[in-house]
């Protein structure tokens, strides 16, 4: 993997920069659609490739379970067996099995987390090591780190265990042998501990890993102390590698997190907003589609600005009837254009770096 720094805004930090893997080349900043199990939710992968989409992210949990490893390996790699062509890049399945810890139906040690899964009920031990042998398996293009991630609540002991466990186990995955293509991201913890966060970085930089991810954040805090943990640490991660905002995903997080000096976001927000009945509205805010007023609002799409296809295509009015009736189109319709607001924005801070017009761009755009 080779990551060039383009241009960097210097009133603000933010960067464009182009990410060179096996399976393409990514321009950033970028946002990454989820495919959870190897399939972004309910949209097939020629309308993730018509919307922009140069990157997405596979579930390391869920793809372990069911259908294995074994079986997409033995397929040639997540690559051939979903034919998604363009680079991947899977999690550690670190924030699914700690999710289990929170629940009280998993151990957590220094070796990793024991527990059962949500299917058959298995007994199941992921740690370091087990994490990078199954991706290994999945072929991704960059694999990340297993980290211990406390929710965003946590004490500050339990953050201080958090940060100790991911430096360990970052060096533990480091030993761990990739396939030839693939690269490690290390993801740094402390929560909202500033120093604990420090402590983190520090450590994790002096492995000289491929990549670097803020981790733990959007685990339960407040937007705004999501915000301070972007902006305060962004700038202390290597400016020669690429930066990965884990779990991110609404215009307001992807302007924030860009103006830091982020490259990289993921989030299953978009398709998830979309089965609630809501989507992005102007500014960025989080609207439904079920409004009084777009009951007989025949002419305006949801967003009138917008090029996305359903934007193109359909009134308030239609989309409104879909959803109120369970119509299982809407649901794409909807997702189609809040993965567009995202992939476009992504694209229109990139083009705007490039033109040294940033500060100018993020002022008109008016992001709440």
């Amino acid at each position: 993997m080779k990551f060039t720094l383009q241009k960097t805004c210097a009133i603000t930090g933010a960067r464009a920069g182009l990410l060179e893997t096996k399976h393409g080349i990514i321009e950033t900043p970028v946002f990454m659609p989820v495919a959870t199990k190897g399939s972004v939710r309910g949209i097939p992968w020629q309308t993730i490739h018509d919307l922009g989409a140069q990157i997405v992210l596979g579930n390391t949990y869920h793809l372990h379970i069911r259908p294995g490893e074994e079986i997409i390996e033995k397929a040639g790699g997540l690559h051939a067996w979903s034919k998604w062509p363009k680079p991947y890049l899977t999690d550690s399945g670190g924030f699914q099995v700690f999710s289990f810890a929170r629940r009280g139906k998993a151990k957590i040690d220094d070796s990793g987390v024991t527990f059962k899964d949500d299917l058959a009920g298995n007994t199941h031990h992921i740690g370091p090591k087990e994490s990078m042998q199954i991706q290994r398996a999945l072929g991704a293009d960059i694999v990340m780190a297993f980290d211990h991630c406390p929710p965003g609540n946590a004490e500050k002991a339990e953050v201080e265990i958090a940060v100790k466990r991911t430096q360990a186990w970052a060096e533990q995955c480091l030993e761990i042998s990739l396939k030839p293509h693939q690269d490690l991201f290390l993801i740094v913890q402390g929560g909202r501990h500033e120093d604990l966060r420090q402590e983190s970085l520090e450590g994790l930089i002096s492995l000289n890993a491929s990549g670097y991810a803020l981790g733990g954040v959007s685990v339960g805090e407040s937007r705004e102390e999501v915000d301070k943990v972007v902006q305060s640490m962004s700038k202390y991660l290597p400016a020669d590698k690429p930066r990965y905002l884990m779990g991110v995903g609404t215009p307001h997080d992807l302007k924030v997190a860009v103006s830091s000096g982020i490259d990289m976001f993921d989030c299953v927000l978009p398709t998830r907003l979309s089965r609630h009945g809501s989507y992005f509205a102007e500014n960025g805010k989080v609207k439904s589609i079920t409004q009084k007023a777009f009951t007989e609002d025949l002419e305006t799409p949801l967003v009138s600005d917008c090029a996305c296809s359903t934007c193109q295509t359909f009134s308030r009015a239609y989309l409104k009837h879909l959803f109120l009736r369970s119509e299982l189109t809407v649901y794409y319709y909807l997702s189609v254009h809040n993965l567009h607001t995202l992939i476009n924005f992504s694209k229109q801070m990139r083009q705007a770096i490039l033109e040294d017009r940033f500060v100018q761009f993020i002022a008109e755009k008016n992001i709440i």
